[in-house]
Formats: structure tokens, C-alpha cells, sequence
């Protein structure tokens, strides 16, 4: 007879506290984790995991599936690269609260903030909600390939509290916060994980409007965090251009001392120009030890734009030239785009005919545009960049990226390595990555559809700093804790992240020496026939969510346990 539901028999255990592997075995009971330790009694069913890393699920505390949990049950990327919680809202956009008259405003913010196309999003959401608890309980109707959990979205709650006025930024009136404030306490109470906002200029709609909370003053912001505090519950995670000059943590610093709560905030380096991380570290430092939780977040690898002709993005998009042809269908856009005299003239047409275009500038970056290969190289020498390429094939960077870009039946995607490439390496990712008060993040699943393919971060995080860089590896305890134990730690959430009786059975099995990165690919699987990037990983032998195979061998079993989580959890009872 069998003593267990499940048991993951013989692997090295990585138990998400960072201590040091050990083989054991892992046996669960329903949804949770029975027991750790040698030679444990059956399972009806058992996985043999003899040679393999078995470690707690991914928490991913950064991602947008806000739309996707409506329409989808699989929450891909995500789901594909062990995640097995993630949380949506971050950086103030979403779909609640929001009136009938609102929602247009909403999808355009969406699809300019985040690439979520306006047509994917005005086919796919359903629309069945206004308020915000009213959307937590559509999603708690619904189940999925992983848990889910939602910040309140500042810029739904601003627009929906203002009008157009909070759509245009005007200052928010004491009555405006005092409703917001009232609605935020309403959904913390109803399961919110906390609040996302966001103001950094690079956040913008569709119609190149800046994101409604840019303007939001100090003081409606500490407002919101007192509210935190009065509720005793819930994350503050917002976007701030702390590496403009003059910035620093110190208001980071403030709203957490007042909502007596987590505060999570994005950090990188840029490619050129003054490093400024040191400088952000060293106030994490001092905010955390003076008692504040503030805990920066970084992408364990470049910020990635993949760009070609398929795609949202190119080097030449914005030349009058590419745009006369950017609407016809693929084959005949590659055709068009072949011929000789097209080619030398959109070569010779301005780089940026419009200078207000940050993008029109930034995918003209060809020291920092490469090919990402097969398997996918995230760290290459300026030398493998288009620019070091060109100069030794003597001819121009724009030459070598246009005939690239138009080479095969699809086109050719570059990689362009957008941000944290200072130096054209990840050394400072590195030290930041490694710093106690950093957590890894910022991969926006299901966002940036057919721009950017971070959410295999963490796939890229264990094999790349864990296993294959030649100088500064991390070690792989310490890694799997930042994506699991710690992450899981700052959204309160204490019932998972750790290989132990009592705790949430969600469980990768890794196939650590095969562990590896596909090429992203792009599909059209998104409402309405809609676009995106997709990337598999190899080395998940399976990936379990409450205690069930959603992924066995990268392949999804269809099985949904996952549910919306609604705020935080309590670690269980140790008996």
C-alpha cells in the first residue's frame, strides 16, 4: 500500500533556504510537501530524480499576465521555465477597477507600456468586472498551469478614481486620494498583493501619452503606503527612475518607513555612461539595516529587444522607405525590402526621422546588437557585435544589420542587448545579482509580446551564472533561494519557496547538465490570430504545482492546479 500521493525519489535536494544539496527524497500528500529525507515509503506514483536537481517552484514577482489570466489557462513563458507563482499588476497598468467609458484608455496604456497589442487585448478580455475584487473573483473562477497574484494597478485606480484628469495627470485632488485610498484598502482586503505603480518617462501609451501616475506627487504615494500600513498588508512595487542624476533611494526609503511594509523597486545598469548601482546598493544597504524592507530587482541577464522584420522592431522601421512596405504580408515585405535600389535608399534615408523617438534611436545601437546564435549566447564580446563584425568585414554596421535582417524564409532576428551591458559584459549584473537586499526579476512575462523574451530568466539565471559562465558563477543554492524563498519571502507568501513538510508542493525536477535555452520563436496563438516571442528550455524533467505534474520533459501534462492566490500566506504549522 502506498504511504505517499507522490514521491520525488533520490535527487539532490536544493531546498530553497540556500543551504547546502543533499539526496533525499521528496514525498507529498495532497497538495503539500509530507516529507524530506532517505529512503521514504511509496508513492502511488514516484519520479525518478536520480541525478537531478529537485528544487522548490520559481517565484516570479514581476510579470503582466493581467490580460492573459482571462483568456488563457497556460501562462506562457513562464510556466515553461519552472515558475510556479506569478504576480501581474507591476508598474501601475492592469484592467481594475475600470468603467465601460475607461477601457479603451486602459488597452492603449497596455499595448504601449507593456507591447500588449490593442487588438489582442480589445478581442481577448472579457470585460465581466468594473471593480477589482470583482476582477480577483473572475480569476479565482479559473484555474491554470501556475498560481497567480495581482498588485492593485495605480494607473487603472488613478483613471477610475479621476477621469480623464488622472488620465491627463492632473494633480489629484485631497478628495481623489482619499478615494483611491478607500479602494486600495478595499482590494488588499479582497486579496490584492499589495500596489504596483510606476513613474518613469519610458513608460508610455500608444498613443505616446506617459503613463497616467508619471506626475503622481510624494504625497499621494505616501498616502497609498499609510494605507498599506492602517490594512497591515500588502507589497508597494513601483518603477522610478532612481539612475537619473540626482535620484536616489531616499524616497524608496520613505514610502516603505510609512506603509511599515515590502517595497520592490526596478534597478539595472546602463550600457555606457556613469554606473550609478553602486550607489543604489549602498542606500539598500542603509534603508534595510535603519529596520525598511526596499529590495531592488534585476535581471539576471542584458534587457533584450529582438528586432527584425517580422517583429514590432527592426533598425530601420522608422525610414520612410521600410514603412511604405511594413503592412504587406511577410514574403512580399522580404522581397520588397531585397531589391537593391530599396536597400540603398532606406541606407541612405535618415537614422531617426523623428528625434523625439527614443526606440527610433535606441535599435540603431549596433555595438550592442548581436546574433544570438543557436544555443542562444546572452554574454558576446563587442568583437560578435554587428558593429565589430562590420568593421572587419569593412563596411558599414547599418549594411551588415539590413542584410542580416532580410536573410531566410522569415527574416533574421537580432539581439539587441538593451540595458546591463556595461562594458559588454554582465559583470555588474553579476554584483548586483549577488547583493543580499536584490532580488531577481524584471523577465515581464507575457508582456512585450513580440519586442522582448525575458520571462526565461530564471532558466537563464541557473544554467548561465550556475553552471556555464567561465569567472563569477553563483553558487546554485544561493541562486535557487533568490528565485524561490526569496521571492516568495517579499510578497509574503511563507507557505512556498521551500522544500520541507508542511510547504506547498511546487517542485521542479532539473536535469541540471542538460538544462539549456531554445532559440526564441515566434507564434501567433494570441487572441484575434496576435503575435508573440516563446522560448523552451531542455532540462525540466517536471515541474509540479500543488503537488501535480503540469510539465513533464518540457512537454505540458494539461493538468491545471494552479489558482489565483489572494494576498499573503502563512508559513505552515511545523508539527
Amino acid at each position: 500500500m502506498s504511504e505517499f500521493d507522490l514521491v520525488i525519489r533520490g535527487g539532490t535536494v536544493v531546498d530553497g533556504s540556500g543551504g547546502e544539496p543533499h539526496v533525499a527524497d521528496v514525498a507529498i500528500n495532497g497538495s503539500a510537501v509530507a516529507a524530506v529525507g532517505r529512503s521514504l515509503g511509496r508513492g502511488r506514483e514516484e519520479i525518478d530524480a536520480r541525478g537531478m536537481l529537485v528544487t522548490p517552484g520559481f517565484v516570479d514577482v514581476h510579470t503582466h499576465y493581467d490580460g492573459h489570466v482571462t483568456w488563457e489557462n497556460r501562462l506562457r513563458p513562464s510556466s515553461c521555465h519552472g515558475v510556479t507563482t506569478a504576480i501581474m499588476g507591476n508598474c501601475g497598468v492592469g484592467f481594475a477597477p475600470c468603467r465601460k467609458q475607461d477601457r479603451d484608455t486602459l488597452i492603449r496604456l497596455m499595448d504601449g507600456v507593456e507591447d500588449i497589442p490593442f487588438p489582442v487585448l480589445a478581442e481577448g478580455l472579457p470585460w465581466t468586472w468594473e471593480s477589482f475584487p470583482e476582477y480577483l473573483d473572475v480569476l479565482a473562477g479559473r484555474d491554470y498551469d501556475m498560481d497567480v497574484g495581482g498588485y492593485l494597478p495605480h494607473a487603472a485606480l488613478r483613471v477610475y478614481v479621476m477621469g480623464e484628469r488622472g488620465a491627463r495627470r492632473e494633480p489629484a485632488t485631497q478628495v481623489d486620494i482619499d478615494q483611491m485610498c478607500a479602494l486600495l484598502e478595499r482590494a488588499l482586503e479582497a486579496g490584492a498583493m499589495g500596489i504596483g505603480t510606476s513613474r518613469t518617462l519610458f513608460h508610455r501609451a500608444s498613443d505616446g501619452s506617459p503613463i497616467p501616475t508619471l506626475d503622481a506627487t510624494n504625497e499621494e504615494l505616501l498616502a497609498l503606503a499609510r494605507t498599506l500600513r492602517k490594512v497591515g498588508k500588502g507589497v508597494f512595487q513601483i518603477v522610478e527612475d532612481v539612475h537619473l542624476p540626482g535620484k536616489d533611494v531616499s524616497v524608496l526609503r520613505q514610502l516603505a518607513e510609512t506603509s511599515g511594509r515590502p517595497l520592490t523597486f526596478s534597478m539595472g545598469t546602463g550600457n555606457t555612461g556613469p554606473q550609478i548601482w553602486p550607489h543604489l546598493l549602498k542606500g539598500l544597504e542603509e534603508a534595510n539595516a535603519a529596520g525598511v524592507t526596499v529590495k531592488g530587482q534585476v535581471m539576471p541577464r542584458a534587457i533584450g529587444m529582438m528586432l527584425g522584420v517580422e517583429l514590432t522592431l527592426n533598425p530601420f522601421y522608422t525610414t520612410a522607405g521600410y514603412r511604405e512596405v511594413a503592412d504587406l504580408p511577410l514574403v512580399e515585405r522580404l522581397a520588397a525590402l531585397r531589391d537593391p535600389e530599396r536597400r540603398a535608399r532606406i541606407l541612405a534615408e535618415p537614422t531617426d526621422p523623428d528625434p523625439a523617438l527614443v526606440l527610433g534611436r535606441m535599435v540603431r545601437d549596433f555595438d550592442y546588437m548581436f546574433l544570438l546564435g543557436d544555443p542562444p549566447d546572452y554574454e558576446q564580446p563587442w568583437e560578435q557585435s554587428i558593429a565589430g563584425r562590420a568593421q572587419a568585414q569593412g563596411i558599414s554596421a547599418a549594411e551588415l544589420a539590413y542584410d542580416l535582417m532580410v536573410q531566410g524564409e522569415r527574416g533574421t532576428v537580432l539581439y539587441l542587448a538593451m540595458a546591463n551591458y556595461a562594458d559588454g559584459s554582465l559583470d555588474a549584473v553579476g554584483e548586483i545579482l549577488r547583493h543580499p537586499d536584490v532580488l531577481p526579476g524584471l523577465g515581464d512575462g507575457g508582456a512585450h509580446s513580440s519586442t522582448i523574451c525575458d520571462g526565461s530568466y530564471s532558466t537563464f539565471a541557473l544554467s548561465h551564472w550556475g553552471r556555464d559562465r567561465p569567472a563569477g558563477r553563483i553558487p546554485v543554492p544561493e541562486l535557487v533561494h533568490r528565485l524561490s524563498r526569496a521571492t516568495a519571502r517579499i510578497m509574503g507568501l511563507e507557505d512556498r519557496g521551500l522544500l520541507a513538510p508542511g510547504y506547498k508542493a511546487d517542485i521542479n525536477v532539473i536535469d541540471f547538465d542538460r538544462l539549456a535555452l531554445h532559440v526564441p520563436e515566434i507564434t501567433y496563438d494570441l487572441p484575434g490570430g496576435g503575435r508573440r516571442l516563446v522560448q523552451r528550455a531542455e532540462g525540466y524533467v517536471a515541474t509540479l504545482v500543488s503537488g501535480v505534474p503540469v510539465y513533464r520533459n518540457g512537454e505540458a501534462t494539461g493538468a491545471l492546479p494552479g489558482k489565483l492566490v489572494r494576498g499573503q500566506r502563512p508559513a505552515p504549522v511545523q508539527r
